[in-house]
């Protein structure tokens, strides 16, 4: 006896159609679906009722009403009336503005007075012959013999001027470049070298000297300043000065125009 099995036929599973889906077809122009799938729609979500035309209860299943117009108008309307209803905010056309502006309090500047000029002290001078400085500023023991002397009051112009071997200027002095140039400055002419100026003028005793008289010893030359005082350029690394006689046995000359 044979047996046959018959098995049962069943669709596959399709995927939910939604409104949205309604929506779709009509805009492809697949109104007689929407038509049919219109109930459904209503009877299973309850929405899109008076949207799309169902076919009536007593009319044929397949039948497809048109679609209404929508009223844009009335859209319209509805935008206006919410846009009056908004708040406003109104400002009078003549409202006046103002602004709250913090007061400025000017304070007078304090100008700081400008410093004092500067002093520039004047060039040092080549020549300090054209000074005219005073012995007593010179050196605290200037011998009071010097006052009202010409040879002691040209000598002392030069105290502190450094001593230089063979200088003859105030740039620096040696002895008998010291004593040439003080007399020079007097109109007196002395030779050069210390052993020529001792024949230079005459002999005198220690008693009988006088300030301004050349005091000699052999290698060295100054000039007499009285009180067993002398003002001479002593040697290297000293400067000119007035100094107390050291010499043992001096020679004073007195040098005659």
């Amino acid at each position: 006896m044979t047996v046959s099995t018959t098995r049962g036929r069943h669709r596959s599973a399709r995927r939910p159609i939604t409104p949205l889906d309604d929506f779709a077809l009509a805009a492809t122009g697949n109104i007689a679906v929407v038509g049919r799938r219109a109930g459904t729609a209503v009877a299973t979500s309850g929405i899109v009722v008076g949207m799309l035309g169902v076919a009536p209860a007593t009319g044929a299943p397949n039948e497809v009403q048109a679609l209404p117009a929508v009223d844009t108008a009335s859209l319209a309307a509805g935008a206006l009336t919410a846009l009056a209803t908004a708040p406003q905010v109104t400002v009078d056309a003549e409202t006046e503005w103002s602004f709250d502006i913090p007061k400025v309090k000017l304070v007078k500047e304090v100008v700081a007075p400008p410093p004092p000029p500067v002093q520039t002290p004047p060039p040092a001078s080549r020549d300090r012959d054209r000074s005219t400085p005073t012995p007593e500023k010179n050196s605290g023991k200037v011998p009071q013999a010097v006052e009202g002397n010409a040879v002691l009051e040209m000598a002392a112009r030069y105290v502190g001027v450094p001593y230089r071997s063979g200088g003859t200027s105030p740039k620096g002095f040696d002895c008998s470049g010291f004593t040439q140039y003080v007399y020079g400055k007097l109109g007196i002419s002395l030779p050069r070298t210390t052993g020529a100026q001792k024949n230079a003028g005459t002999v005198v005793s220690r008693k009988n000297a006088k300030p301004g008289d050349l005091i000699w010893s052999p290698g060295h030359v100054g000039i007499y300043a009285g009180d067993n005082q002398q003002i001479d350029s002593p040697r290297p690394g000293k400067t000119i000065q007035f100094r107390g006689i050291w010499q043992s046995n001096p020679v004073f000359i007195r040098i005659t125009g």
